[in-house]
């Protein structure tokens, strides 16, 4: 059985991990067969598992969906990653950009879009979620669409332009859609 795992999230995310009466993070500890500690004033969690826990990873289960909170998901969404075949993803802006303040700012302008557009887009799209917050754009789905989303947003960072990044994802789309036509409705 895996041992405690530690880790931190921004400050002003523990609110939304604890949630309304310490309500969300029940929902965790239930669901992933764990205990988890918040220092509300350092951002550190820590994540025990239940003696009793089925599950093998679900101190890390739980660890990303701790992590995803952190990253500015909804709880909801973070949920998803209980599923084996759903991953989280976290791309860090500075590694494509630099550590400059404006670039980053600008980036991640590009990868939101007017009004949430393009955001929108590769979440449609690619069927991912998509959290743009601080310094990072982390994503949730499963292996096939969080690549090809990841891809899309890591074309944005490149400089591509929106068009093409747009018709990047109409291609994708069309040939998953190709792929589940030839292998038939699931048994």
């Amino acid at each position: 059985m895996p041992t405690t795992e530690y880790l931190k999230i921004p400050r002003e995310r523990v609110g939304v991990l604890i949630g309304p009466h310490g309500k969300t993070k029940q929902t965790l500890e239930n669901t992933t067969q764990t205990t988890i500690e918040v220092d509300s004033e350092a951002g550190s969690v820590s994540i025990s598992p239940h003696e009793d826990a089925e599950d093998p990873l679900s101190v890390w289960k739980a660890r990303y969906m701790v992590k995803a909170i952190g990253r500015g998901f909804n709880p909801e969404i973070a949920l998803k990653l209980i599923d084996d075949e759903v991953m989280l993803e976290i791309i860090n802006l500075p590694d494509y950009v630099g550590k400059s303040k404006k670039a980053i700012l600008r980036q991640k302008g590009r990868i939101i879009g007017k009004d949430g557009k393009t955001r929108d887009i590769i979440t449609e799209m690619t069927g991912t979620y998509v959290s743009v917050y601080g310094k990072t754009v982390s994503l949730i789905g499963d292996m096939e669409h969080l690549q090809i989303a990841k891809e899309a947003v890591e074309m944005i960072l490149n400089g591509a332009r929106h068009k093409t990044v747009y018709a990047f994802l109409e291609h994708k789309k069309q040939e998953m859609k190709l792929r589940e036509i030839k292998m038939g409705p699931p048994l």
